[in-house]
């Protein structure tokens, strides 16, 4: 008896050691997605905004190209994953069925290499994420309201 639960045990302990990994890489996507993608309460949406913020998320090392910060509650952008406040898009997409305020940074030109200059251009859209496990985890676009 003590024989047929050993490798039963050991099947077990591996999983425990297994699940742990793949659950904090799924919250590491999210937590990368906050990190590039929420702010929160913005403090003013204009460009000096967008280059503080593009610098201290670390996003300039090169000046990344475009990058667009969703503002308001992180609940409601996690329900975009479900269907409370999200509908399919396209291939593995969802679409918000709500706006959100967002504050898009476009790189101004010049030199990719810092001191980045960024315009900000601010409103309201419905965003398209990408979700894994029931968390965002990729901003794919956003549409102005209509």
């Amino acid at each position: 008896m003590v024989l047929g639960l050993g490798p039963l045990l050991l099947v077990f302990m591996l999983g425990l050691v297994v699940t742990p990994p793949t659950l904090a890489q799924d919250n590491s996507r999210y937590k990368h997605f906050l990190t590039q993608h929420y702010d929160a309460k913005p403090k003013g949406r204009n460009d000096r905004y967008c280059e503080s913020m593009m610098e201290g998320r670390e996003l300039t090392s090169p000046c990344k190209d475009t990058n667009t910060f969703i503002h308001g509650n992180k609940g409601n952008i996690k329900a975009i994953c479900g269907n409370r406040n999200g509908n399919p898009h396209g291939e593995n997409l969802r679409i918000s069925k709500s706006p959100f305020q967002v504050t898009t940074c476009k790189h101004a030109g010049g030199s990719p290499r810092p001191p980045c200059r960024y315009r900000a251009t601010a409103g309201f859209r419905h965003i398209v994420i990408a979700c894994e496990n029931g968390l965002p985890v990729h901003f794919d676009e956003s549409f102005f309201r209509l």
